[in-house]
């Protein structure tokens, strides 16, 4: 063998000085690029950046070396220094290689959820790698409330919507389904997304169904059968859920959320037709009585404070109002029995971090919805 292409060259001494220090920087970028992957957690938003970021270093390593050969250079030093070149990079880790294209671009990082948030979307990720909590974990680990009221705009509409319950109870029973349709609706949609649940249109379609079905058993048979005109739908609405829930092929968790939900929302609907059982004049001095209590309980003030003067409120209304039926000084139980079914119901749409939507179906209907046995079953 001859070593007659490398005779009076020595590669070492005529290599070109510049590729060194290019050469380290590519190792520093990489070595950065591998400390800052080390410090994310283990999600893919935050874990496929780092690997494009570590592709384009080693491009640009690579790059940069090879047009640093000499124009004078012969063949035998052309065919040198590309292996010489590429050594570093081929020793490189297995999880230095290049992102695929569909990893090149980072998906935003969600923002941090807050009382406008729609229920679904999680925190961002944290160093810890446990970044995967609701706002109402968040705020009670912050030391913030995860209470948040409806306010003054849902409170405004629930006095309309009892108003008219409260005109339309004297006038006929038919007259008073046209509001109470509308109540039957908002409970059902607003009591699903309470839940999280969204969309739920099977569920909210059957609950509201069965609303209706129970108008209809109390308009055919009367006030004299309300008892069982509403609790014999609210008995087949329940197996009618169990059958529908055994049927579906979702995970154990997820059946069960939904049976509950389902069965709640169909309860809370079939329950709203006490206003067709109950007598037109308790009907009025209820729904006047929520629709005060509710007034007052938007008011901005302390928490027990507004309880006490919401009451206060609903009991004079109840007076009032009874003093314009045939109720008289009667109206005042009706009335501050009423009040706090409908306080409950306020407390209830407030829970866990709501969003506006919720403020205006669950905020709105249930302070109306859960009186109703009150004024069912005192008169």
């Amino acid at each position: 063998m001859t070593n007659q292409p490398y005779e009076g060259y020595d590669p070492y001494q005529q290599q070109p000085q510049p590729q060194q220090p290019q050469q380290q920087w590519g190792y520093e970028e990489q070595q950065y690029a591998t400390q800052q992957w080390q410090g994310q957690t283990w999600e893919t938003q935050t874990h496929a950046p780092v690997q494009a970021a570590q592709g384009q270093a080693q491009g640009q390593a690579q790059g940069q070396a090879q047009p640093q050969a000499p124009a004078s250079a012969s063949a035998a030093e052309t065919a040198y220094l590309p292996q010489h070149t590429y050594a570093a990079p081929a020793q490189q880790p297995a999880f230095a290689a290049p992102a695929p294209a569909s990893a090149a671009a980072p998906a935003p990082a969600p923002a941090p959820g807050g009382p406008e948030s729609e229920g679904g979307s999680y925190g961002p990720a944290t160093l810890a790698g446990n970044a995967r909590i609701t706002d109402a974990q968040r705020a009670r680990l912050e030391g913030r409330s995860p209470i948040i009221e409806p306010g003054m705009q849902p409170a405004l509409l629930t006095a309309l919507l009892g108003v008219l319950l409260a005109a339309t109870a004297p006038l006929s029973s038919y007259a008073l389904v046209v509001p109470l349709v509308v109540l039957q609706a908002v409970t059902a949609a607003g009591w699903f997304r309470l839940n999280g649940m969204w969309p739920a249109r099977q569920g909210i379609a059957l609950a509201f169904l069965g609303g209706l079905t129970a108008d209809v058993a109390v308009l055919v048979a009367g006030r004299d059968q309300a008892p069982a005109a509403i609790l014999g739908p609210l008995g087949i609405w329940v197996l009618l859920t169990l059958v529908l829930q055994l049927r579906s092929h979702a995970d154990p968790d997820t059946r069960m959320s939904g049976l509950m939900a389902t069965v709640a929302s169909s309860a809370l609907a079939i329950i709203a037709t006490g206003y067709l059982g109950a007598d037109p004049d308790a009907v009025s001095v209820g729904a006047a009585a929520v629709a005060v209590a509710v007034l007052a309980r938007a008011l901005p003030l302390p928490t027990p404070a507004s309880v006490i003067v919401s009451l206060l409120a609903a009991t004079g209304a109840g007076i009032a109002v009874g003093g314009m039926t045939d109720l008289g000084t009667k109206g005042a139980l009706t009335g501050v029995a009423a009040a706090a079914c409908a306080l409950v119901g306020h407390r209830v749409a407030s829970y866990d971090y709501p969003s506006r939507f919720v403020h205006f179906t669950a905020g709105v209907a249930l302070p109306l919805t859960a009186a109703a046995p009150a004024v069912w079953i005192l008169h």
